[in-house]
């Protein structure tokens, strides 16, 4: 079962060679026409366009029956310009150098939406940790941060957990920087547990953005939520928690899908019933023989639909299809630039991945800001203010996008790129 899951899960997946490329060649004409959009002249896109630096690591590691397997990991740091890069570690079989660059670029443009001090950063180690040992995720995640040590820190480049790592991971990880650093230093990582420095909220950040991107999206069209349609694509860790969020809002969530296949019911789902029996990589489609696909899910007529797995979901060959009025895109990349002309063309309102998944960087400078002064905040305190910043990127990037007459992913990149891009100019460097 264990094989089958994997060989399924990699034909699923997002993180090809190619599909990392192209992900990262759409991620550099959003940001073209972004700053063409906002008058900047082309060295400035020479310098956002590719990471600042990028450091390709060797990760020797002794297995349990004794062997060496030597990994390999990345650690990309887009641009500084503004303060100390930040973003995640995955741990995942086909990460590539050209994903982690994209990504590193994408975290610059969600600290820029956000307004957070920071710029874009992403680490990523080519592994399954679903073959590993607790032992040998152990093993890896020391080894990962001796092998990039000197090129992070608080003040430098502050890692967070991504696909596959977690809190347990993040303690590994602060544990060995601070054993090298010779003192205790919680600001170095993220996502860490509440009793080595972490916030409340981190685990949920992500899915409680996309909840509040999705109410405000919802005023805007004059949707009530309360008995609402939604379709969540993925029950993974932010669309589990996003169907718990909008089931308890009072909303319908008529369709829910994981890697195996999609359910549907236009009466609702039992959100609690499915959250208690999906497993740790949000598998639960196997338990019910009254499956759909995935690429029927998104085309199921309803309100708000959720892209919230992988990338390239809505296409130029679908986009037509799509029935829901508000798309928010709580996955990297779920939607073309071609679907993206479409849907927009159709008169959907479409929140773009920057800012709808930016709930948990922001979530992670909390963390950071809390270690740095030595004082932290309830889980309301953090709720409340992560609610604020939320709704005001969004009010930003929606009326950017309606007084620009752009779509809402170019709004957010152009609101994104902008205080990357004045830090530079003011640094002198273009």
């Amino acid at each position: 079962m264990a094989s089958d899951k994997t060989a399924h899960f990699q034909n699923e997946t997002d993180s090809s060679e190619s599909s990392a490329s192209n992900l990262l060649e759409s991620t550099r004409k959003v940001i073209k026409e972004a700053l063409e959009k906002l008058g900047y002249p082309d060295e400035v896109y020479e310098l956002l366009k590719d990471s600042l630096r990028m450091l390709k690591v060797r990760i020797p590691v002794r297995m349990d029956d004794g062997s060496v397997k030597v990994f390999t990991g990345y650690r990309a740091q887009h641009n500084d310009a503004v303060g100390p890069t930040k973003g995640g570690v995955r741990f995942h079989p086909n990460v590539t150098e050209d994903e982690v660059n994209a990504l590193a670029i994408w975290m610059s443009i969600k600290a820029g939406i956000v307004d957070l001090p920071y710029g874009g950063g992403k680490g990523g180690i080519v592994c399954d940790p679903r073959e590993m040992s607790f032992r040998e995720l152990e093993n890896l995640s020391r080894g990962y941060v001796r092998a990039i040590s000197q090129f992070v820190g608080p003040t430098k480049d502050i890692p967070a957990p991504d696909i596959f790592t977690n809190s347990q991971i993040m303690a590994w990880m602060m544990d060995e920087y601070s054993r090298i650093d010779e003192f205790n230093n919680p600001g170095f990582i993220t996502g860490k547990p509440i009793v080595l420095g972490g916030s409340h909220g981190r685990e949920t950040a992500t899915a409680k953005g996309v909840t509040i991107c999705i109410e405000e999206a919802a005023k805007k069209r004059g949707l009530e939520i309360k008995d609402s349609r939604v379709v969540i694509q993925g029950f993974g860790n932010a669309g589990s928690y996003l169907a718990k969020f909008l089931h308890e809002a009072g909303a319908k969530v008529v369709g829910i899908s994981d890697a195996y296949g999609a359910l549907y019911d236009p009466e609702g789902l039992d959100i609690n019933y499915l959250l208690d029996r999906r497993d740790s990589f949000g598998t639960v489609t196997t338990l019910f023989k009254n499956t759909i696909t995935n690429k029927e899910l998104l085309e199921l007529d309803c309100d708000i639909l959720v892209p919230a797995a992988v990338q390239n979901q809505i296409t130029k060959e679908n986009a037509h299809n799509i029935k829901a009025d508000i798309i928010v895109e709580a996955a990297n990349g779920p939607t073309t630039i071609e679907a993206t002309k479409i849907l927009t063309e159709r008169g959907k309102l479409i929140v773009p991945d920057v800012l709808a998944s930016s709930g948990g960087v922001t979530v992670s400078y909390f963390e950071w800001v809390q270690n740095n002064q030595g004082y932290y905040w309830s889980e309301e305190e953090v709720e409340e203010k992560l609610r604020k910043v939320m709704t005001k990127a969004f009010e930003t990037i929606y009326n950017t996008a309606q007084t620009r007459n752009v779509d809402m992913r170019l709004a957010a990149y152009m609101v994104g790129v902008r205080k990357m891009a004045e830090a530079a100019r003011y640094r002198g460097w273009v």
